[in-house]
């Protein structure tokens, strides 16, 4: 039996929405105020001066950074939209940290890397396209609604992908991993859709 996060995991209440709300809301989707947490399996225990960002395969400059080796990195803020396969959606989230495309600039992908499998605390792992880590909005985010990540949320680093649902989102990030094939993550091997886009409801794989 394949493995799916709770159906029901918070009660939220949909409310009618405006024209300009609709229309930024994807397919099957409600809009909430606030931001539920979902995560498989328990939050793990981080602390920062154990913990290192290793960047490394299909790469001319590999990386193991700490927290404040990779706060070197430029830093810009982001506000994005936030879509959950579980049918909320809440809009403008604001997040800070360093983008996917400085993190690019700091490992060099080899010319034959194509697709990266980021791997997190507690064993779970996502893959994404290349050229979707490179999208100029993706993040990896120190912080969300002007504060520090929380360990509920990610802590010390979570993954910002806004054009995918949420679970390619992932929190406590340790490692990306550059490759030439694709390696399906921890969903993805439970049969939830390999890309992920809202808009057109790819939840599950055929």
């Amino acid at each position: 039996m394949g493995v799916r996060p709770p159906s029901r995991p918070v009660r939220l209440r949909p409310r009618p929405a405006s024209p300009e709300i609709a229309a930024r809301t994807p397919p099957g989707q409600f809009v909430t105020q606030r931001l539920p947490v979902l995560h498989y399996g328990e939050i793990p225990e981080i602390t920062l001066a154990d913990w290192r960002l290793v960047v490394d395969g299909l790469v001319k400059a590999p990386l193991s950074l700490t927290r404040d080796e990779l706060e070197r990195l430029p830093v810009e803020d982001l506000t994005a939209d936030m879509h959950c396969v579980t049918r909320w959606s809440r809009l403008d989230v604001r997040w800070a940290g360093i983008p996917g495309r400085a993190l690019l600039a700091a490992c060099r992908p080899a010319a034959g890397a194509r697709f990266v499998l980021v791997s997190c605390a507690g064993g779970y792992d996502t893959n994404l396209p290349l050229a979707d880590f490179a999208a100029d909005d993706v993040l990896l985010a120190t912080t969300l609604d002007g504060e520090p990540l929380t360990p509920e949320h990610g802590f010390p680093l979570r993954l910002v992908v806004p054009k995918r649902y949420a679970w390619k989102s992932a929190k406590w990030v340790t490692g990306l991993r550059f490759l030439a094939g694709d390696e399906p993550g921890f969903w993805e091997r439970y049969g939830y859709h390999n890309d992920a886009d809202p808009w057109r409801e790819e939840r599950f794989s055929e």
